[in-house]
């Protein structure tokens, strides 16, 4: 009997480490908001950056985008051995809607997801589950929608640089277990660079993401505010005096300010953008722009890759200022 007492008391042992070790396993998880693409505003040039040409009296733009990102939330174990597709496939449409005036502009951003899939599983002693997303069955069409304000500070419209700043408030919508909201309220900050130099134009941000949720350490999951960082050059190739095509790479990321550049907690990803411009009789000005790009680091957000189609229509609904011209930028 004394020797079977520690044989007993080794079994107990296992047998609770054993239930504990399961117990781990089992804790849930929630969802959060997975995109990573933040559209700029109508008008705004670039599908990501903002190029700062604003100018002129009053006026308004609207854009309906479309664009489907492939596996934004794989998920793999601390040893590497177990990978998961958490979100596998997203395929959403939004709508934009701006008015701007001289040097600033009002915009709002309304997404709906089209589609949503992924797979569920346990990674690292959590389980998650996969959201479901359709047209026909998904009763909350928008989710979190962006409100914007975008100004041109220094330089002028179309010369060789410009300074300006962005805001955006990110109100929640959605449900949370379908990785499409945090259901927080959000905000952006940014500082904006652009400018043109002959056919060559450019742009950059860099600014900071105020989000609440910190869901630390469940793999891939937010890690609170972080900083945004983007740039994009590119060419301008005149077709004529009132139609132009531009073509360059916009690249953009973000990092955890609690994890600074950490691999798990940042996101990079790079898109081949082009955009043709028609200037009509009417003055309004179409823009069609497309991108195509995979994640450089597709972690925390970024798809291992994305593609992205954007119709836009932008007029004046007064004249500008006597000091401006209406021209479009490429007829110059």
């Amino acid at each position: 009997m004394r020797s079977s007492r520690p044989l007993a008391l080794l079994a107990t042992a296992l047998t609770i480490l054993a239930c504990s070790a399961a117990a781990q396993a089992q804790v849930p998880t929630r969802g959060f908001a997975v995109e990573r693409l933040y559209p700029a505003a109508p008008g705004a040039g670039w599908l990501v950056m903002e190029d700062l040409q604003l100018e002129g009296g009053l006026g308004a733009a609207v854009a309906v985008l479309g664009g489907y990102a492939h596996a934004p939330l794989r998920l793999t174990s601390a040893n590497g051995a177990q990978h998961l597709d958490v979100v596998s496939g997203q395929a959403f449409a939004g709508v934009g809607l701006a008015v701007h005036y001289d040097r600033y502009r009002l915009s709002v951003q309304l997404d709906s997801p089209l589609s949503i899939t992924g797979s569920s599983g346990s990674v690292d002693g959590y389980t998650f589950r996969a959201p479901s997303v359709d047209i026909g069955r998904y009763p909350d069409k928008i989710t979190d929608f962006r409100l914007g304000l975008d100004a041109r500070l220094l330089g002028e419209a179309h010369g060789s640089w410009r300074l300006g700043a962005s805001a955006q408030l990110i109100v929640p919508s959605g449900d949370r277990d379908l990785y499409v909201t945090d259901d927080t309220v959000r905000g952006m900050a940014r500082l904006l660079f652009a400018g043109d130099a002959g056919l060559f134009c450019y742009a950059a941000h860099l600014g900071a993401h105020l989000r609440p949720l910190n869901d630390a350490p469940v793999p891939g999951s937010p890690r609170g505010s972080e900083l945004l960082f983007g740039v994009a050059g590119g060419a301008r190739l005149a077709q004529g005096e009132k139609t132009a095509f531009v073509i360059g790479p916009e690249v953009f990321g973000q990092t955890a300010f609690s994890s600074f550049f950490a691999s798990s907690a940042t996101g990079l990803e790079a898109l081949l953008t082009a955009r043709f411009e028609h200037q009509q009789d009417t003055g309004a000005l179409l823009r069609i722009k497309a991108g195509m790009g995979a994640g450089l680091h597709p972690q925390f957000g970024a798809p291992e890759w994305r593609g992205v189609l954007a119709l836009e229509l932008s007029g004046r609904t007064s004249p500008p200022p006597a000091a401006a011209t209406a021209q479009p930028d490429f007829a110059r």
